[in-house]
């Protein structure tokens, strides 16, 4: 298996079987979330690094020290030993009578043999001392022990970044090799260390859920009857009262109903042709963004409106007034029979424009746009006028800065 990211800008990584891709999507796979093998490696890890393990690791490399010592006792005889027979085959050879040639000439042999014997003794201790781990000291000891109860902390410390989180991980870990198989509910993680040991790790992980059973044909037919009148929460509490119920033995609600409507393509009450334009049919209609209708919508330009409440916006448009709502919702800037601008209002009142905006923030005057940054359109009733005037005398004894 290896790592791949999935999801939205790769946020969720899983471990997936690669033979998905090199058999071309025949091979059948498994795919296991990444955030559990990485939490069965980092409780290991944390597991190793504790201070009880510390402990019988330093009183190990005491043990080991000892027999260390012992070892290198037997390793100095041996050496002296085979210094001594060296030294004493040269005297030999020194000592010997040069005309008597057969005795020199195997003293010579015996001090040759006896240097080769110490030349050979001594590469072994070489390499016998560079396989020797190295002791830590008291101090150090105490060191390791201070950090050992530290290291918890310092894992799950926010400011620990991932790469020192894997720079940890690498020091101790050599790889990880993940075996798992499809519709097996038991994987297994193996860990190889640097030191040569390895282990594996049983985990359990989860199933894709069964096929559920069909519902059986009348309880479909019977959803598809009321769905064009009732709810899908009204539908579960007709199914529930007729005493029906899902092929798991259970009560109906909301997203069973939901689901056999998916599952069947049946239209829910809100998707029903219940007469009127959608907001998309109306834009289309209109040729225009869908905000432009919210906001005719909203400023009481297009007739609409909804069978429920949160329910999506039905337009109802009347084959008489097609050409005079195109030009309202064409022209944002085109004013309505019972609507004036912020001048116009204005030059009524006998007030600055200022104040009309002040008026419009206050929600003296009822007014809309049409879109951002699009002009102001005041809706004016002519029953009304007088009140508005006086609403208006009214807010400049009130607001100072209304008059300036």
């Amino acid at each position: 298996m290896s790592p791949r990211y999935t999801g939205n800008g790769g946020i969720r990584p899983v471990y997936e079987c690669r033979g998905k891709w090199e058999h071309g999507n025949r091979a059948v796979c498994t795919t296991i979330p990444a955030d559990m093998i990485d939490k069965a490696v980092t409780d290991r890890i944390l597991f190793i690094l504790n201070e009880s393990n510390f402990d019988l690791t330093l009183d190990a490399l005491s043990s080991i020290n000892e027999d260390r010592k012992k070892t290198d006792k037997q390793w100095e005889i041996m050496l002296e030993r085979a210094r001594y027979e060296s030294a004493r085959a040269e005297r030999q050879y020194h000592l010997a009578d040069p005309e008597n040639r057969l005795v020199v000439r195997s003293l010579e042999s015996n001090w040759e043999e006896k240097l080769k014997e110490l030349s050979k003794l001594e590469q072994e201790y070489k390499a016998h001392c560079s396989k020797k781990i190295p002791i830590p000291s008291s101090e150090e000891k105490q060191a390791i022990r201070d950090l050992s109860r530290k290291i918890p902390l310092i894992w799950a410390s926010p400011n620990t970044s991932n790469a020192d989180r894997k720079r940890i991980i690498r020091s101790i870990i050599e790889d990880v090799t993940v075996t798992a198989s499809s519709y097996v509910k038991e994987y297994t993680v193996g860990i190889r260390y640097r030191s040569g040991k390895s282990e594996q790790i049983t985990q359990e992980k989860k199933l894709p859920s069964p096929p559920k059973a069909p519902h059986v044909h009348t309880t479909v037919d019977r959803v598809c009857e009321l769905a064009a009148s009732y709810t899908d929460s009204e539908i579960a509490d007709k199914l529930n009262e007729e005493g029906l119920l899902t092929p798991e033995g259970n009560m109906f609600t909301v997203g069973s109903v939901r689901y056999i409507r998916q599952k069947h393509h049946i239209a829910g009450l809100y998707q029903s042709p219940n007469g009127g334009m959608s907001i998309e049919e109306a834009a289309a209609f209109f040729g225009v963004g869908k905000s432009i209708i919210y906001y005719k919508i909203e400023a009481g330009i297009l007739p609409a409106k909804k069978e429920r409440p949160n329910w999506p916006w039905r337009i109802f448009i009347d084959d008489a007034d097609v050409e005079r709502l195109k030009k309202l919702v064409l022209n944002t800037r085109q004013f309505a029979s019972n609507e004036i601008s912020v001048r116009q209002a204005a030059e009524i009142f006998d007030v600055k424009r200022t104040d009309i905006l002040e008026a419009i923030k206050c929600k003296i005057l009822n007014a809309y746009q049409a879109r951002p940054h699009c002009p102001w359109h005041i809706m004016i009733d002519e029953n009304n006028m007088e009140q508005l005037q006086e609403e208006l005398k009214r807010l400049k004894t009130e607001i100072p800065s209304f008059e300036s």
